[in-house]
């Protein structure tokens, strides 16, 4: 399949530019905004930027063909029949109940789809080492894609005036009294070997008025992460500062990077450094770290060549704007008989936010939080035609549905956590994002 690439050199790139690109295409049918943020490193190279996708899979709460036949069939067809350039989406964390047997106690308050895929003919790549904007497609859509160069300067001369506002107070499900009992809950789960660890979240949300586009970028500016997004469904949109790769395949090299450790940023410098080195040197977050570790190399060696996973990199420390993390690498070689989807259906949804073993870790999420998860703790996804994949853990993930906006925060509990931290932390994951809102 050809494609073609038409290079903006009379553009110049800055923020002015990408605001007016984001709302040219927000303007549109199904925007889809990936976006990297923060230092320019081999997980944040490249910001994508589409709308108008040709084709569209949704998938709510049944599946009439496993999950995973339906997506590579689909995202198959999607190339193959000249509708897609590129594919982006999501998986909601629910769409593990497409994989696996799970009890039904949460409130599913949310009109989101369990998956939702686009195929989009057109798009423009930011690739931040070179600075190039570059609008790249399929034959064909010419038309289109002038159109959106007239759009994008029309909307460079008008810049946008669009608001958002929240309008009540955030809320949240799991005031300290109830995560406590919670908690206790879980330490009873953890004593009795159901499991060595267990994730544990809560919601906020409050009433809103105006775009979420903007509420989007309030976050970009203020939390922007590698893994930022925006994804547009029409009554439910999708805002996403996410730090953490869930799974890349490249030529068939495989890559996840699980976050499992956190202390909060502060702003003394001398007292930050301090809480990056405990993070660095407690024992604690790493035995959680290498729990996590085990779960990926264990799912990564259902469609990864036998000897080719590696660990090449244990409990590196990374800082984001609220928080330091303790990030690990695992690697493998993809078989020949299986596919990037394979791989992330393996996996899904990603052990460092469901806990071990994976199944009865969910199963105990779904007892003890009031709601579901929706996107929170999904993915969200980009496919290439030659077979590669980017995809996310959807944490610092929002949802605009109704007028009204969710957040959610949370984090992992072993058998020697304490409660009063534990609670802290979810605090802290959304220290920068409550208060920007």
């Amino acid at each position: 399949m050809q494609y073609w690439k038409s290079r903006q050199a009379n553009c110049q790139v800055n923020e002015a530019f990408f605001q007016a690109l984001r709302y040219m295409l927000d303007r549109e049918p199904y925007p889809a905004l990936l976006e990297s943020r923060g230092p320019i490193t081999a997980q944040s190279r490249y910001s994508f930027y589409a709308a108008s996708p040709q084709t569209k899979l949704e998938i709510f709460r049944t599946a009439h063909t496993s999950l995973r036949h339906q997506l590579n069939q689909w995202s198959q067809n999607a190339f193959h029949s000249g509708h897609a350039a590129q594919i982006f989406g999501f998986l909601s964390y629910d769409a593990g109940r497409l994989l696996e047997k799970l009890p039904a106690y949460a409130a599913d308050d949310i009109a989101l789809p369990y998956v939702w895929l686009g195929a989009y003919p057109l798009y423009f790549v930011h690739d931040r080492q070179t600075d190039e904007v570059t609008l790249e497609g399929l034959p064909g859509h010419a038309q289109q894609a002038e159109k959106w160069l007239k759009a994008l300067t029309d909307r460079l001369n008008h810049p946008n005036a669009d608001e958002f506002e929240r309008c009540s107070e955030w809320e949240s499900n799991m005031d300290w009294p109830a995560y406590r009992d919670k908690f206790e809950r879980v330490q009873d789960y953890l004593h009795s070997g159901d499991c060595y660890q267990i994730n544990l979240a809560q919601r906020w949300q409050a009433a809103y008025r105006g775009n979420p586009l903007i509420a989007y970028e309030r976050l970009l500016e203020k939390n922007g992460a590698p893994f930022s997004g925006f994804i547009d469904l029409g009554e439910v949109q999708i805002l996403s500062v996410s730090p953490e790769r869930f799974i890349r395949v490249e030529s068939g090299q495989c890559q996840t990077r699980p976050i499992k450790g956190t202390r909060p940023r502060v702003a003394d410098p001398i007292k930050d450094e301090a809480l990056r080195k405990d993070l660095a040197n407690s024992e604690k977050d790493k035995a959680e770290n290498v729990m996590i570790v085990d779960l990926l190399r264990n799912d990564f060696a259902k469609s990864c060549r036998p000897g080719t996973i590696q660990v090449p990199e244990l409990f590196a420390i990374e800082s984001y704007p609220a928080v330091h993390h303790l990030v690990s690498t695992i690697t493998g070689t993809l078989r020949p008989d299986r596919t990037a989807l394979d791989l992330l259906l393996d996996a899904f949804p990603g052990g460092s936010i469901t806990g071990a073993p994976k199944i009865r870790a969910m199963a105990i999420i779904e007892m003890l939080e009031p709601h579901r998860r929706q996107i929170y703790c999904g993915s969200l996804v980009r496919l290439s035609p030659n077979g590669d994949m980017d995809s996310s853990i959807a944490i610092r993930t929002l949802v605009t549905h109704k007028q009204k906006i969710y957040c959610w925060g949370g984090g992992g509990l072993v058998a020697d956590s304490e409660a009063r931290n534990e609670y802290q932390e979810t605090l802290d994951k959304v220290s920068r994002i409550l208060p920007t809102l």
